[in-house]
């Protein structure tokens, strides 16, 4: 297998006032291409800190990240953005969708940064749409979903551009146990199926039962590593 994410020695500080504080202590990661990490740990271990600086979201304060080959951390900002629309589909608890949208509009968002035609753009969409079970749904607005189907557009709208890793951060946090098994049976079926590297953060220990491996964070460290077997 390929390392499509390589973390070495990442430190992340932040400032509060006139106090530095280290929520990252020099951590190493390796991730290898179509692996289904989860990452668990209390809150405040750091675990979105470190999804953050995989996603290009944040940078480290002092190491390496490398993902899909590319030093992400000395990327300037504008190429930096650049390389989220390319590279990273984002899943998040509270689905982030635009309540005046419809669906399919959503779903269409990441598409606007690229130069394919609105033509195009509906048909990779609805593609998208029914990849996770909501052909039917395109033309519905967010108020007209359940959680589950948002979350489902949610998927929809990460995988679109066809990106090399998605990251979830707490994907099912805002789900009941039924809807929140689908949605990762959904995400098992994008690894399994079409590949697809995934990092996800959970509290949920259920939830973490459906990666190929969990690591957990304690205050900034990598405690363990312990395998998990696929659900």
């Amino acid at each position: 297998m390929t390392t499509i994410i390589s973390v070495q020695r990442a430190v992340k500080r932040y400032s509060r006032g006139q106090q530095q504080i280290e929520v990252l202590h020099r951590l190493d990661l390796d991730v290898q291409s179509g692996e289904f990490l989860s990452l668990m740990g209390p809150s405040g271990s750091g675990k979105t800190t470190l999804l953050n600086l995989i996603a290009g979201l944040d940078r480290p304060t002092e190491g390496e990240i490398t993902v899909a080959g590319e030093r992400i951390d000395r990327l300037s900002g504008g190429r930096l953005a650049q390389w989220r629309a390319r590279h990273i589909g984002f899943v998040f608890q509270f689905y982030n969708l635009l309540p005046v949208l419809t669906a399919q509009q959503n779903v269409e968002v990441p598409l606007l940064l690229t130069g394919l035609s609105s033509s195009q753009r509906r048909k990779n969409a609805g593609m998208a749409l029914e990849l996770v079970g909501l052909g039917d749904r395109a033309a519905h607005k967010p108020h007209e979903l359940s959680g589950g189907q948002l979350q489902r557009v949610s998927i929809a709208r990460a995988v679109v551009s066809d990106p090399t890793l998605l990251v979830c951060d707490e994907p099912t946090g805002d789900l009941d146990r039924e809807n929140a098994e689908e949605i990762l049976k959904l995400l098992q079926m994008l690894n399994r199926d079409r590949g697809k590297t995934i990092v996800m953060v959970t509290h949920d220990a259920l939830a973490a039962d459906h990666a190929s491996r969990t690591l957990h964070l304690d205050k900034g460290r990598l405690v363990d590593q312990p395998l998990r077997s696929a659900a």
